[in-house]
């Protein structure tokens, strides 16, 4: 598995957690001999980024078949934008072999490591809407500019428990795998990278606030990490949020998306209605909604 840069700092250890799905498997692995670029290393090595990492005895999982295509919102030679539907995981994994998103555009999607072709920016398995994908590496390289950059604009709508303290708000904290778990995001972290969360308040109930969030970073779990930390869970979330029954997920949808185009430089602005799922929740809160 090749270890992506968004891991630079973490200890093989707590990678191999990640990945493998818990701290004892992990304690395994770097028993049998887990290898850093064909190196043996010690479970409290510290990883740069990039490298191969393998785990000796792993089982081969079994392939799933690809899904079925979802949604293209917008595309033309360079660029696809998916309308991700939730319960997709978007690139192969530790657990995930097959039916992923890159599986169901085999083909049509290229660039950076063949093993997650095309891909410039992730959504959790669970949250649903749009990401953007490269169709050749001229363009993946250029969107992994705008990215660095912060010239991708990711707006997403969010069902919290709470009431904000004010109609907008900004959160600014570092984020990296969690000290004692670190199968978790938190802030409470050794490997803490920059992080900007933005919010506005879109309408209340008297348990619930929607938001509008757009990120100015993009690490992992940002959003559900950094709202739960105000005091805003998300609703449905399994990990940082709280139950909100019916409801089978995180209320969490990746909902407009704009960015220059990497070859041209037009800009490109996309945006994705919220799922069936989501709209028949807010749609059963009762009033009144002040």
């Amino acid at each position: 598995m090749k270890v992506p840069s968004e891991a630079a700092g973490e200890r093989l250890d707590r990678y191999l957690a990640t990945q493998l799905g818990s701290r004892a498997a992990a304690e395994r692995a770097v028993e049998a001999g887990a290898l850093v670029d064909g190196v043996a290393r010690v479970k409290s090595f510290r990883l740069s980024g990039g490298e191969e990492v393998e785990v000796p005895n792993l089982p081969e999982p079994v392939p799933a078949p690809p899904p079925a295509e979802p949604r293209i919102v917008w595309e033309d030679e360079h660029v696809l934008v998916i309308d991700k539907p939730p319960g997709l995981v978007v690139h192969p994994g530790p657990g995930h072999a097959g039916g992923t998103l890159v599986d169901a555009l085999a083909g049509k999607i290229g660039g950076g490591d063949p093993t997650r072709p095309g891909v410039v920016h992730r959504l959790d398995r669970d949250t649903s809407g749009l990401i953007a994908l490269a169709r050749s590496e001229e363009a993946h390289a250029r969107l992994q500019e705008l990215v660095r950059e912060r010239a991708l604009e990711r707006g997403y709508v969010a069902l919290v428990r709470g009431r904000p303290r004010s109609r907008t708000g900004r959160i600014e904290a570092p984020i990296g795998r969690d000290r004692s778990d670190p199968t978790r995001m938190s802030l409470d972290t050794d490997t803490p990278r920059d992080a900007v969360t933005h919010f506005e308040v879109d309408e209340l109930w008297p348990e619930y606030a929607h938001l509008r969030v757009h990120l100015e970073t993009g690490r992992t779990h940002q959003i559900r990490v950094h709202l739960a930390a105000v005091d805003l869970p998300v609703a449905g979330d399994p990990v940082y949020g709280v139950p909100a029954p019916p409801l089978e997920r995180q209320f969490l949808h990746s909902s407009t998306l704009a960015f220059p185009h990497p070859v041209t430089g037009e800009r490109v602005e996309t945006a994705s209605d919220l799922p069936e799922d989501l709209a028949q929740f807010l749609a059963a809160l009762p009033l009144p909604r002040p």
